[in-house]
């Protein structure tokens, strides 16, 4: 196994484990691995201190990679409130969110802060219909709902511990 500490293209940090180096590299060339923070699927290897075992034991060193240093984004107070809902919520509770969120993410299209926008493209027939998924204000969610269009919002809890 092998551990990495990934970063997404909007600077979210987090760590995730592969089988191998090669196991990353096939998921991350088909974009199947999402950022644990916003969902987004542009995510690249950060670099992390290498894990040392310790002397006479029988646990192997993990393998860690590096890449470029940036600046990670903060995350949004959002995205914050959820993760301390859902270190709050019972292990159930968390593990079913986890699980709609993996099936949107496998079966849905994230077109980010474009979701209101997007929305109303396929309600209107100027887009092809399709599941989506993304980011929209209250001021936005409340106009489509105006205008019939319709949609869910889901608590999108982080992944990871």
């Amino acid at each position: 196994m092998i551990l990495y500490r990934l970063r997404c293209a909007k600077g979210h940090e987090f760590d995730s484990w592969f089988k191998d180096s090669k196991t990353y590299e096939r998921q991350e060339k088909k974009s199947l691995i999402g950022c644990a923070v916003c969902g987004s699927s542009k995510v690249e290897r950060a670099i992390m201190a290498p894990r040392i075992g310790k002397k006479g034991s029988d646990e192997a060193p993990i393998e860690v990679a590096e890449a470029p240093v940036a600046a990670p984004a903060a995350p949004s107070a959002e995205q914050q409130q959820m993760a301390a809902l859902a270190r709050h919520m019972p292990k159930e509770l968390r593990e079913a969110l986890l699980k709609v969120r993996a099936e949107v993410e496998k079966n849905c299209e994230h077109v980010g802060d474009k979701f209101a926008e997007e929305a109303r493209k396929i309600h209107y027939g100027e887009s092809d219909r399709r599941g989506i998924y993304g980011e929209t204000s209250d001021e936005e969610a409340e106009a489509l709902a105006e205008e019939g269009i319709e949609f869910g919002r889901l608590p999108w809890i982080p992944r990871g511990n």
